[in-house]
């Protein structure tokens, strides 16, 4: 890692990557081994998302997320974290509450994690709600198209093909202050477009390679989940083979005596 990418990664960071074609990186963190990883790799962005209702607690949606426990796995990554940047979701239903609500959770959020920024869903009908986190000094991204935490209200995980509307969400959400747009589950051409339009970064998740950048849930990229992956999902290891293999080889070796050998042992 060279000097200058050793630096704390900021919002300013983030744009100018942006302003000079610079494609940015975003995983997801739910602990600090994992996120010690990320960091030390040069993920720019290590997003706690609260994906980690289905990743790590194995529960069917992101909806019963609590804000304790986005907090518990915040502070573990941010602790991890000496450049990356680090974004904590605000759960459902917290932004849809009003703003002075989602303004107390998220400094809670802020306070108690250490984090450097949050994630919330949402984006024209939420530009009130952004822009008084910006003005409070909480640095924001939206999250448009695909909106894990309202899944059922948009019918089902389907791709999310209503241009005007993502293209107003997106426009509304920078209006409003939001340092970057996450698009999930968008056509690649209008991510590609939105994302040409927009001053701020675009993070894209199933929205195609013309973003400004692309986040992946790293449990899904290392191969250490039991679910179908979706269409968007490149597993770059099958880690969930390699340690069901280990600890199989652990059992053997137990079970003919050959763990622990003499040099294992004191």
């Amino acid at each position: 890692m060279t000097q200058s990418a050793s630096k704390k990664v900021t919002v300013r960071t983030i744009q100018k990557m942006k302003d000079g074609g610079e494609r940015i990186t975003m995983l997801t963190a739910y602990d600090y081994p994992t996120a010690r990883i990320l960091d030390q790799a040069g993920v720019e962005i290590i997003l706690v998302g609260d994906s980690l209702g289905m990743v790590v607690q194995g529960k069917s949606s992101t909806v019963p997320v609590t804000v304790e426990e986005m907090i518990y796995h915040g502070e573990m990554v941010v602790r991890a974290s000496e450049r990356a940047m680090v974004v904590v979701d605000l759960p459902f239903p917290v932004g849809q509450l009003g703003v002075k609500h989602t303004l107390k959770v998220a400094a809670k959020i802020l306070k108690e994690s250490g984090c450097q920024a949050v994630k919330l869903e949402g984006g024209s009908e939420q530009s009130d709600v952004i822009a008084a986190l910006v003005s409070a000094g909480i640095p924001t991204i939206a999250h448009v198209g695909l909106r894990p935490q309202t899944v059922n209200a948009l019918g089902g995980y389907r791709v999310q093909r209503n241009k005007e509307q993502l293209r107003l969400d997106a426009l509304t959400a920078e209006k409003a202050g939001a340092f970057a747009v996450l698009m999930e589950c968008v056509p690649a051409d209008d991510a590609q477009s939105i994302s040409r339009e927009l001053k701020v970064p675009t993070i894209g998740i199933g929205a195609g390679n013309g973003c400004d950048g692309q986040v992946l849930v790293t449990n899904d990229l290392l191969g250490i989940h039991e679910s179908p992956s979706a269409r968007f999902v490149r597993k770059y290891a099958n880690l969930q083979a390699m340690m069901t293999e280990a600890v199989m080889q652990f059992q053997k070796d137990v079970r003919t005596g050959e763990f622990p050998s003499a040099d294992e042992s004191y």
